[in-house]
């Protein structure tokens, strides 16, 4: 037997590549090979932004499969690309594991599979390898799966997944309380979006039982009832570059370099940050009432807009706008967020609640102004909002537009009330020591590290 060997295999969605390629980085410091698997698109999106920087170490090797779609089918069809990537995965993933067996001292060891891919948690068992099941998004995202049948029985849900009962729902005692129709599968994209995804997570709930081990990028201090009520998940994170004192890994955008300079000269906590990661998108009327509101603060902000965040962004601006927020507000196409998040010039993180910014946002102790669009990110916010505290949800008007006066009041509220900040500086500290050796997520991923090593 050779040397240690994980392949790790994430969803491929930006979102989750950037925690496991984390996860990835880890294991190599402890001196475990790990070869990452990119769909061949995502692939090349990831070298180019890389620029010729060398943020990949020796003993990892990127490497590529096909994600079932034609090279000029929209990837942004979230159902076409969910049910090609369900189709060719187990079949691709099998191919490459036999191709890399063929060397006797280089076999791989373990596969850590993102836990939307549970079809994947087949392949190894039927090759022999031990698996790890990782979950990119909150533990509440896992106990929820897993209630799936419950959820059923109770007549809140059909077996579709279809909403009959519109209700707040408490999967345990002492757990986070979730809006049915804000269930992560409930709010993504159409009607056949939904379906896929809910079949989805409902398989996981019987691949689950084929890991070896069933890991999170969660903490036990953001989460205690959840890993109380499931305890074979472990929590192993936040995962963050930044833990590991180096630049993150694996993004699908090149980061404007220019970003951090600027912050450089603001004053301290003045500075509103907005981004609202790769996939939201904005139509004009909410992109506009979005600007002014920037505009109405006085505050001085950096706003990260992806070139597909609206319809024809340039020209997307309120007449005049860039003129008059000259000097005071800074545009950028992405931004390098740990680092952004980690300065002494923000103030406060308007943010879709994505679980990655939120962990970020939360390891650098920065409140939140909380806009989710879909999926999982209402749930993130009841965290933020009720359970922590450390910010404050915004709401849609009569025709369902956050207006620009809602987002300069609640900004305003944010960064003038007491509380916010001194709150989100003390659960800061608290999540930072659960990566400490001897606190829990830095046990586990020791624990995890010796498991993998060990014939």
């Amino acid at each position: 037997m050779g040397s240690p060997h994980v392949l790790a295999v994430p969803y491929p969605a930006q979102g989750h590549v950037l925690p496991l390629m984390e996860l990835a980085l880890c294991l190599v410091k402890h001196g475990i090979k790990v070869t990452f698997v990119y769909t061949e698109f995502d692939h090349k999106r990831v070298i180019e932004s890389l620029s010729g920087e060398e943020n990949v170490p020796d003993m990892m090797h990127l490497v590529s499969i096909p994600d079932g779609l034609e090279s000029w089918e929209d990837r942004n069809d979230a159902a076409k690309s969910m049910k090609a990537i369900f189709r060719v995965i187990p079949a691709k993933l099998e191919a490459l594991i036999e191709k890399i067996n063929q060397s006797e001292s280089d076999k791989i060891t373990c596969i850590i599979v993102d836990e939307f891919l549970g079809l994947a948690l087949e392949v190894a068992k039927k090759m022999g390898v031990r698996a790890v099941s990782f979950s990119p998004a909150a533990a509440a995202l896992y106990a929820l799966k897993l209630n799936i049948p419950k959820l059923i029985d109770d007549g809140i849900i059909d077996s579709s997944g279809t909403i009959m009962k519109k209700q707040m729902v408490q999967l345990s005692p002492a757990t986070l309380a979730m809006d049915s129709e804000h269930f992560a599968w409930a709010s993504v994209g159409d009607a056949t979006t939904r379906g896929i995804v809910f079949d989805a997570m409902a398989i996981n709930n019987r691949t689950f039982k084929l890991a070896d081990r069933i890991i999170g990028n969660s903490s036990n201090e953001l989460e205690a009832s959840v890993f109380t009520s499931f305890p074979e998940m472990l929590p192993i994170g936040p995962l963050l570059a930044s833990n590991r004192l180096g630049k993150s890994v694996g993004s699908y955008w090149s980061e404007d370099s220019d970003c951090l300079a600027w912050l450089d000269k603001q004053p301290v906590q003045s500075v509103i940050y907005v981004a609202f990661g790769s996939t939201t998108v904005f139509d004009h009327t909410q992109f506009q009432e979005l600007a002014l509101g920037l505009e109405l603060t006085n505050m001085p902000f950096l706003w990260v807009v992806r070139r597909n965040l609206t319809a024809g962004t340039d020209s997307a601006y309120p007449k005049g706008f860039r003129d008059r927020i000259q000097g005071r507000g800074r545009l950028a196409s992405w931004a390098a967020q740990q680092q952004v998040l980690s300065h002494p010039s923000v103030a406060c993180f308007l943010s879709h609640c994505g679980w990655n910014s939120t962990m970020e946002g939360i390891s650098n102790g920065v409140p939140f102004v909380c806009w989710p669009c879909f999926g999982d990110q209402f749930a993130n916010r009841s965290y933020i909002c009720d359970i922590w505290k450390v910010g404050l949800g915004l709401e849609k008007d009569e025709n369902g537009i956050i207006a620009q006066g809602e987002l300069k009041n609640k900004i305003e509220q944010l960064v003038t009330v007491k509380g916010y900040r001194e709150r989100a500086l003390d659960l800061k500290a608290k999540v930072m020591n659960s990566l400490k050796e001897d606190g829990c997520s830095g046990k586990n991923l020791n624990n995890l590290v010796r498991w993998i090593k060990d014939d």
